[in-house]
């Protein structure tokens, strides 16, 4: 889920920074440039985890800032195909729920990969929102309210299936969804997916009998 990767990057230092010791002051304008950033084929930036080293310190003419080339280490959000991982929902509606892991928000799943069979129920006046069900054992085993809800009061584990990178559009077509430069996109349709207390309560009752 999180790599380091080593990285060269030719900076300018602003004058302002010169007051700090060199290494904190490049580690700040480091971040600045990377931390929140996506980097094709490399991952969602987490943190700068130290500086390899430093090179230059050029002041070019007519530029009052000095020119470095840093090599540094870069911890990176890249998920493997197939890497189990444990996120929140954020949201749920007719197109299937979105999730988060608190620093990244971007991950999908879409209707075809719940829990099948799973039926939408949704909140009255408002648009498109609700939940999701998995009618585990079939229609006629329902009761009143629902066992297997998926409703954001617990933590969901999902199974990545995909990681897309995309390029920054030249135009953004009005009333569309923000940006996402990566979009993770996940399922929950094989045993031990979905929210774990589904599995947990599932344990409980395997091991009292």
């Amino acid at each position: 889920m999180f790599y380091l990767s080593l990285i060269e990057h030719t900076l300018r230092l602003p004058p302002h920074l010169l007051h700090l010791p060199l290494a904190e002051a490049l580690k700040a304008e480091l971040e600045a440039l990377f931390i929140d950033k996506v980097i094709e084929k490399l991952g969602f930036c987490i943190s700068v985890y130290d500086i390899s080293s430093i090179k230059g310190g050029f002041v070019f003419p007519g530029d009052g800032a000095s020119t470095y080339t840093v090599e540094f280490r870069l911890i990176v959000f890249r998920p493997f195909i197939g890497e189990v991982i444990v996120a929140k929902l954020i949201e749920s509606d007719a197109n299937g729920l979105r999730l988060s892991l608190g620093f990244f928000d971007d991950i999908y799943i879409p209707v075809d990969q719940l829990p099948n069979p799973s039926r939408f129920e949704a909140v009255p006046n408002t648009r498109n929102q609700g939940r999701w069900i998995w009618d585990f054992g079939g229609e006629e085993d329902q009761s009143d309210e629902p066992q297997f809800v998926i409703d954001g009061r617990d933590q969901i584990k999902f199974q990545v299936q995909s990681v897309i990178y995309h390029s920054i559009p030249l135009e953004q077509p009005e009333n569309s969804k923000p940006f996402a430069p990566m979009v993770i996109t996940g399922t929950l349709n094989h045993d031990g997916l979905g929210a774990v207390s589904w599995w947990e309560e599932a344990e409980m009752i395997e091991d009292e009998s």
